[in-house]
């Protein structure tokens, strides 16, 4: 494929790309939009003006071409501290200018322009420059999707905290067949490699391919589910603290956690509030909402322990991502329960937390300029999570992917995987 041809499907990619975005926001109010429930979230609108802005930022700035609103530069700059000020990530929720209204035309002016970009730059004929540009737009898009989870996942939280729990998206869930047991797959373990290759598309965190020496271990074949989380809870483990790790445990009494985020369990049995509004899940669904310091303490409860990150990715490297599990365009937006043998639902439907803190790898750089902040720059006091969920982009993670998040955070689509050493 020549550089006309690449250029012209990365074109279509993106218009694709950024009308899936606009029609997660369709049918929210303007004020739907602006909500921000806590300093963790951001508004729907900052989400839709973030990733124009990134857009506008690190492609048309670059090719010369002038900010449509230079005041946006303070307003939807996300943590870029080379580019410049911006608004407190807290208060992103007082931004009530400019309009939804006005998002949107800021991101049909945006799109114009990298549209035109594209289209120029296939004519001139420059291969490197092709190349160049493909390569930011690629990671543009990229970062758009990672975008378009966060805007469900926020949402999500913005309508639990409001009095009438809204509906994000209506229609009854269809239920699927009863889960095979769940059985521990074998692994040798030896000296493999995890990251991802040097060609194609990747995040800089899930570089540099190397080399790690594991164990023998053993991977359960589906998450953990809503009825081992609902013994965990009846057999009184969130106030057991030789079931927690310290800080977990405090955290948990703190906060006065009794069950998982947006789930309730009492007389009336166990049910979560989802986009589709309130649910009752069966006990064999994937259980979500779980912090780290959750997942670590129903992992010693049921008999086992999290998998390491590299344990998760050794496994998953023979797994097909697509053909597993739930994704948010497939709609359903909750997980459901496993229907396959085999490591089930090791991609789609929750987030997996692993052991692994989220660090650099052997040999990792920090990119110069202002992309190096993307990742680089949080490699402390996170975990990390593997897999995507039934919130995610269909073909966005693969078994290289790193996602990572404090230990406390539930807010997520996040579930958890036992493993045990063999």
């Amino acid at each position: 494929m020549n550089d006309r041809a690449k250029l012209t499907a990365l074109a279509e990619r993106y218009v694709a790309t950024r009308a899936a975005t606009e029609a997660l926001a369709t049918g929210l109010s303007d004020e739907d939009q602006v909500l921000q429930s806590m300093p963790q979230t951001s508004p729907v609108k900052w989400h839709r003006a973030h990733t124009a802005w990134f857009f506008e930022s690190f492609v048309l700035g670059p090719a010369g071409i002038a900010p449509i609103d230079e005041r946006y530069a303070f307003l939807f700059n996300s943590y870029y501290d080379t580019i410049g000020e911006r608004v407190p990530r807290a208060k992103r929720g007082l931004v009530s200018r400019p309009s939804a209204r006005e998002v949107g035309d800021y991101r049909r002016a945006v799109d114009e322009g990298v549209l035109a970009l594209i289209d120029r730059v296939g004519d001139d004929g420059d291969g490197e420059r092709a190349e160049s540009l493909a390569q930011i737009i690629e990671l543009g898009l990229n970062h758009e999707e990672q975008h378009q989870e966060l805007i469900l996942t926020d949402i999500l939280h913005a309508f639990s905290e409001q009095p009438l729990h809204p509906v994000y998206r209506t229609g009854a869930v269809a239920r699927t067949t009863a889960s095979p047991p769940c059985r521990f797959l074998a692994f040798d373990g030896g000296l493999v490699e995890i990251g991802a290759p040097p060609s194609g598309f990747a995040f800089d965190n899930e570089r540099p391919r190397h080399r790690v020496f594991l164990e023998p271990f053993a991977l359960a074949s589906r998450p953990v589910t809503v009825g081992e989380v609902k013994a965990f809870i009846a057999e009184g483990g969130y106030h057991t603290p030789t079931l927690w790790l310290a800080e977990g445990y405090a955290t948990a009494r703190a906060m006065g956690w009794e069950a998982p985020l947006y789930a309730t369990c009492d007389g009336d049995g166990y049910r979560v509030f989802t986009l589709r509004g309130w649910y009752a899940p069966s006990d064999d669904t994937p259980a979500s909402h779980l912090s780290f310091w959750e997942a670590e303490a129903v992992a010693r409860f049921l008999g086992g322990r999290l998998p390491t990150e590299a344990e998760w990715e050794h496994a998953a490297a023979s797994v097909d991502a697509l053909a597993a599990g739930r994704w948010a365009d497939d709609g359903v937006l909750v997980p459901l329960p496993v229907a396959s043998e085999g490591l089930g639902q090791l991609f789609g439907d929750v987030w997996e937390w692993t052991r692994s803190g989220y660090e650099p790898y052997p040999g990792y750089r920090i990119a110069a300029g202002a992309l190096g902040e993307y990742n680089g720059k949080f490699m402390a006091q996170q975990n990390v999570l593997r897999g995507g969920s039934c919130l995610t982009p269909r073909g966005h993670v693969r078994a290289s992917y790193r996602n990572f998040w404090p230990p406390e955070t539930r807010f997520q689509m996040s579930g958890a995987r036992l493993a045990r050493d063999v």
